[in-house]
């Protein structure tokens, strides 16, 4: 959690480096919807399962409203800057997102809290039948790996209905195809969602 303290930090001071430019209100006030949403979601739910499902909604890019606010902050936050610097900062912004979103797990190697949750299990299993997978078949799971179909692969993890260690007709996991394929962040998420060896 600490990581979504300082972003929540920053998204209070980085408004206030410009303050003293006219010209700032804008995105101050930004950066206050974006603190009204983070504040709002904290306070709606004594759940711990569900306040981290929400903050990962956010953290994520499934919340519209943060997702207004958080796009009009870096507009005008980068409007004067060339287009390289301007990816460079998105590219930050995203990493510094996908810290704060492994931040909300329980602890180092473990998967996120609200993977437990019943009702994610179910949305999860629900999500990847639209989409024409088997949320127990390993062959789907692992061809979604192969594929890197980060999306299909986190909804088989939440889903909880395969076999995650699961192999491949040549006896690869499910991480060991990811690495192969040179995604170190998916490799990552299917090592830190297995369960613990006993």
């Amino acid at each position: 959690m600490k990581v979504i303290r300082a972003l929540l930090l920053a998204t209070l001071l980085v408004p206030a480096l410009p303050a003293a430019a006219a010209d700032a209100a804008p995105a101050f006030g930004h950066a206050l919807t974006l603190m009204q949403v983070f504040v709002r979601l904290a306070a709606q739910t004594d759940d711990p399962v569900a306040s981290l499902k929400a903050m990962d909604d956010v953290l994520a890019g499934r919340n519209i409203e943060a997702n207004q606010a958080a796009l009009g902050l870096f507009g005008e936050m980068t409007a004067g800057m060339p287009a390289e610097h301007r990816a460079k900062m998105a590219s930050i912004a995203g990493d510094v997102l996908g810290l704060a979103r492994r931040d909300l797990g329980q602890g180092r190697g473990s998967a996120p809290a609200y993977a437990v949750s019943t009702e994610t299990s179910l949305q999860a299993r629900k999500d990847l039948t639209a989409m024409g997978l088997r949320y127990y078949d390993a062959k789907d799971y692992l061809d979604a790996v192969k594929r890197d179909d980060a999306l299909a692969v986190e909804l088989f993890v939440a889903g909880r209905g395969v076999n995650l260690a699961s192999r491949d007709a040549d006896g690869r996991s499910a991480a060991e195809i990811a690495r192969a394929n040179g995604n170190s962040q998916l490799a990552e998420l299917l090592a830190r969602s297995l369960p613990a060896a006993r």
